[in-house]
């Protein structure tokens, strides 16, 4: 499952939304989620919003190309498994007494934090890295224009969400730390780094970076103390209607 263009990549997002919305699989949030900024960024690229229109299509189809091959890969078993950070992010739909925010943050996690540096460098393509890096910031505004709409459909399904704020609001941990632009200044980092490698040297910077974001989703799906049991006090008050929370989160588009 592979997309030609973000039309596309709208399209087959939309299906694997409904495919685990029926399935009432809460691995329906995050490309719900996705879905709707990729909508944002199809806008922008039709109104001009980026210096390269053409490229920032191709760089939101190489980008969605690698979440939908993990999607691929853990539905079907072809090909082995998912990287280590997409592995996590899946199987967090099993683990009982989880909040629709560590859903979406640790889906956030595999794509920006480790898809996004490789999906960057194939997308740079012979122009290199540094030529993209103005449309990459646009896609920053963007994005920080969808926060504050997600977290007001968060806050709708999950009454107790602000619980977070006084348990863990001034500590460290990644689930009430965790940044959308913090993690795409990391990825334009790591893609600029990576950029300069040499393909074996690259090869085993990419594992190693597979293992840092899958340690990153443990924070977040696992918070330790008061964190960890006000997250799971919060995930059992929360609205268990998937197919609800979905469509408010796909209407933001």
């Amino acid at each position: 499952m592979q997309a030609t263009d973000i039309d596309d990549v709208l399209l087959k997002l939309g299906q694997i939304i409904e495919r685990h919305r029926g399935r009432n699989n809460p691995l329906a949030f995050f490309p719900s989620v996705y879905r709707a900024t990729t909508a944002r960024v199809r806008a922008g690229i039709q109104g001009g919003a980026f210096a390269d229109g053409a490229r920032m299509n191709r760089l939101a189809t190489v980008f969605a190309n690698r979440y939908l091959a993990a999607f691929n890969v853990a539905e079907t078993g072809e090909g082995g498994r998912p990287a280590r950070a997409w592995q996590a992010a899946f199987d967090a739909a099993a683990r009982p007494h989880t909040m629709i925010l560590q859903h979406v943050l640790v889906g956030m996690n595999a794509h920006i934090n480790f898809d996004l540096p490789l999906a960057v460098i194939e997308a740079a393509g012979a122009g290199g890295v540094p030529a993209i890096e103005e449309d990459f910031k646009a896609i920053n505004r963007i994005l920080a224009d969808l926060l504050d709409p997600v977290q007001a459909v968060i806050d709708r399904f999950s009454p107790l969400l602000n619980i977070l704020d006084r348990v863990g609001g001034r500590t460290d941990e990644a689930l009430v730390t965790f940044s959308i632009n913090n993690a795409r200044d990391e990825a334009w980092h790591e893609a600029t780094r990576l950029s300069t490698e040499p393909e074996g040297q690259r090869e085993r910077s990419i594992l190693s970076l597979d293992r840092r974001v899958t340690l990153l989703a443990d924070r977040i799906i696992l918070p330790d103390g008061p964190l960890g049991m006000a997250s799971s006090l919060i995930a059992r008050t929360e609205s268990t209607d998937i197919s609800a929370i979905t469509a408010a989160m796909l209407a933001l588009d």
